[in-house]
């Protein structure tokens, strides 16, 4: 799977996040501080991260910053992304299956090695959901991307 990821920081949970990926067969695309030369700051690393999976170049994006929800809210502003912010496996879970997310947010001062695994875990073994509810809500977020837009 190519995996967009970013971070502002280049804090060792951040290392690990891409070693990890990388040791999952992923192939992964750097932004921000884990990639030199490129604009550390969170709105405009996590825009670039984000933006792959909006234009297909990426099927999902880890996005990362000290709490997470900057990187959140930046990844959501980018029409057809659906980031969730994990603190924890179950949350993990329920947002590919309830959410259908595509991008993960994690914060970089929350997330321990042991726990980044158990998230990574949930977040490739969920699939979304095929319930009729779930998938209404999921088209509904997309129709606001698309009154956001315009199109």
């Amino acid at each position: 799977m190519r995996i967009a990821v970013s971070s502002d920081m280049d804090e060792p949970v951040a290392r690990a996040l891409l070693d990890e990926l990388r040791e999952r067969g992923h192939d992964v695309r750097a932004h921000g501080a884990l990639s030199p030369g490129d604009d550390p700051q969170w709105a405009f690393c996590t825009e670039a991260a984000a933006r792959e999976v909006a234009d297909g170049t990426a099927d999902q994006a880890v996005v990362c910053c000290w709490t997470g929800t900057g990187a959140s809210i930046a990844a959501n502003k980018v029409p057809g992304v659906r980031a969730a912010l994990c603190t924890d496996a179950y949350t993990a879970d329920g947002a590919r299956r309830w959410n259908d997310a595509n991008v993960l947010a994690l914060s970089l001062r929350l997330t321990s090695g042991p726990l980044l695994k158990e998230i990574l875990d949930a977040w490739f073994a969920g699939a979304p959901s095929d319930d009729p509810e779930d998938r209404r809500n999921v088209e509904r977020t997309a129709r606001l991307d698309q009154a956001r837009t315009g199109s």
